[in-house]
């Protein structure tokens, strides 16, 4: 069904360009069948030169998946809570959204029992330089690893601490307040992944953080982590999205990491609108 589509490859990479289709526009199901297959063969589709009213932008996220509402509602679009505004632009002395979010490497709700399955991130504006996202993928990260290793950690499990995280995300920011691990319980996800719908393995750790292994004593944990973490994140299983305004991206978040880039907020405005899509609980 793919192949029904016209898709560039991005390069050497695991990334697709999509020509010709218009988003806004109504679908049939052998088109949706043919998105959804290509989707997954190549983890991230760029679609360039969009016009999407937020209305729009949630009803093609309906046609792939159901819309979840996860993150802050101060930064939803009024009237539109499945759309999450990512902005440094101000309104009558008031920040229309996110100004800064998700610069370091992650997977969408890693925290969640069920995080989500994918994204949908539209440019409505974008810097001329920076603000950029990268992706990396993890499904040939573990792909590329040697077997011994894949045997020893198929089945290990790692602790997601939200309170650990923040000094690797953040270094600037102050120490969490001691009641932070009340809001923000560890959660418990495979080292690896399992692909629902196409039964290929990822690694599944998401950033540089050296998340503690189930289990493991913390001087065999640590060298593990960071062994995997050295061999995930290079140039090789990378690819970078350089933004213009009207392009969009859909990413599977099962499969791949992503983070975004710095730029001059005082020079340029960036605003862009995301749409999530519910997920299942990893295994």
């Amino acid at each position: 069904m793919a192949g029904e589509l016209k898709i560039l490859p991005l390069g050497a990479s695991f990334a697709g360009r999509v020509e010709d289709v218009d988003l806004a526009r109504a679908f049939g199901m052998h088109e949706l069948a043919a998105l959804r297959d290509a989707w997954l063969a190549h983890a991230v589709l760029l679609f360039r030169r969009q016009l999407l009213t937020p209305l729009q932008q949630v009803r093609f996220t309906r046609l792939l998946g159901e819309p979840v509402v996860y993150t802050r509602s101060e930064n939803a679009l009024r009237g539109q809570p499945e759309v999450l505004v990512l902005s440094n632009v101000h309104e009558n002395g008031k920040p229309t959204g996110a100004a800064i979010s998700g610069r370091y490497w992650h997977t969408d709700g890693h925290f969640l029992d069920c995080p989500p399955s994918g994204t949908l991130l539209y440019g409505k504006e974008a810097p001329c330089e920076g603000g950029d996202t990268w992706f990396v993928d993890m499904r040939a990260a573990y792909d590329t690893l040697p077997a011994a290793t894949k045997a020893r950690i198929d089945t290990l499990r790692i602790v997601v601490d939200r309170v650990q995280s923040l000094p690797y995300h953040y270094p600037d920011r102050p120490a969490p307040p001691a009641h932070q691990k009340e809001l923000w319980p560890d959660k418990v996800q495979p080292l690896v992944r399992t692909h629902p719908e196409t039964g290929r393995k990822s690694l599944y750790f998401g950033g540089i953080v050296p998340w503690r292994i189930e289990g493991m004593r913390p001087e065999e944990s640590e060298p593990l982590m960071l062994a995997l973490q050295r061999h995930a994140f290079q140039p090789k299983f990378t690819w970078i999205h350089r933004w213009k305004a009207g392009d969009v991206l859909l990413w599977d978040n099962r499969r791949v990491a992503h983070k975004a880039t710095d730029y001059d907020a005082r020079k340029y405005r960036r605003t862009m609108h995301r749409t999530t899509f519910a997920g299942e609980v990893p295994y």
